[in-house]
């Protein structure tokens, strides 16, 4: 079985320059999803002692902690803005031009800490992020009202997501799940979903690709969709030395976009492109970034008792 926690390989001189290189790039990445306190906050995730709702061995721990969740995150984006209602909901209230990288670190901590942290914190967190949804309400661009509250565009913000993730995770970890483990896997991500108020989240991989195919009717390219891709893929805010890793990734997001979601959204990328151009760029990006987060152990930052625990 695959070692939730990677270590550097015995053959790293652990004082040499690469070594160093592996600490500072994986740091850097840590700081940009987690934030400024990212170490801080990664401890208190991983190092509170307590009751958790799932360990190292199953799936959803495996999905969540690997680093395909990089380009599964930008997979997820690019599908959830075609719903309108979503769309307008993220740009009416979540800055994602303005603070792109507090929206991510936000979004990360709460599948952390619903994943690897207490059941006491996620419950928390849960809440908090339900509180939030109570106060979105507006108008989408099609002339429907919305609320953030919605069983319904929370339970497509939430399919498309571990969609996402899990085709990610599949096409881009060495060890993808058994189809019983992904089916495991869309369970798990059921428990957090329901403290959000979705009643009927898919317990199964048929399941949730039944449910998106449902959605279908209710989606729409937008001019704000429009935009919103077009800051995803052409104009992220990453300094120049970053684009080209950055572009890898999106080229390996894009390609695990469905072809039906790609056409909406005008992204010229054929089926034959994503499998022989696109998926090997976002291979070689995935790979990058879990060579730099390998270098940081959270084995040695989780509490004794949850490491008594299997945790």
């Amino acid at each position: 079985m695959r070692t939730t926690y990677d270590s550097a390989p015995a053959s790293l001189d652990p004082s040499g320059p690469l070594h160093e290189l592996r600490l500072a790039a994986g740091r850097a990445l840590r700081a940009k999803v987690a934030g400024p306190e990212a170490r801080a906050r990664t401890q208190e995730i991983w190092g509170t002692p307590g009751s958790r709702w799932f360990t190292p061995t199953d799936p959803i721990w495996r999905v969540h902690n690997d680093a395909a969740m990089f380009a599964g995150g930008i997979t997820a984006l690019l599908v959830q803005m075609l719903h309108p209602a979503a769309m307008a909901g993220v740009g009416d209230f979540s800055g994602y031009k303005s603070d792109p990288w507090g929206r991510l670190q936000r979004t990360a901590d709460y599948i952390a800490v619903t994943t690897f942290g207490t059941i006491e914190a996620a419950e928390q967190v849960s809440a908090r992020v339900a509180r939030i949804h109570d106060r979105v309400s507006g108008t989408d661009e099609l002339g429907r009202p919305y609320r953030g509250n919605d069983p319904d565009l929370l339970l497509w913000v939430h399919d498309a997501e571990i969609d996402a993730f899990l085709r990610a995770y599949q096409a881009y970890s060495p060890t993808p799940l058994t189809p019983a483990e992904a089916d495991t896997y869309v369970e798990q991500t059921a428990i957090p979903a329901r403290l959000l108020g979705i009643a009927d989240p898919p317990l199964t991989v048929a399941q949730l690709r039944s449910q998106l195919r449902g959605f279908r009717a209710d989606l729409a390219i937008t001019n704000s969709a429009r935009e919103a891709s077009r800051f995803v893929v052409l104009h992220p805010p990453v300094g120049l030395a970053a684009r080209p890793a950055y572009g890898m990734l999106v080229a390996g997001g894009v390609a695990l976009v469905p072809g039906f979601a790609r056409r909406m959204l005008g992204l010229p990328l054929g089926p034959r492109a994503a499998r022989w151009v696109a998926r090997p760029f976002g291979h070689g990006a995935v790979a990058g970034v879990r060579w730099a987060l390998g270098g940081l152990d959270k084995a040695n930052r989780l509490a004794p008792a949850a490491r008594g625990q299997g945790l």
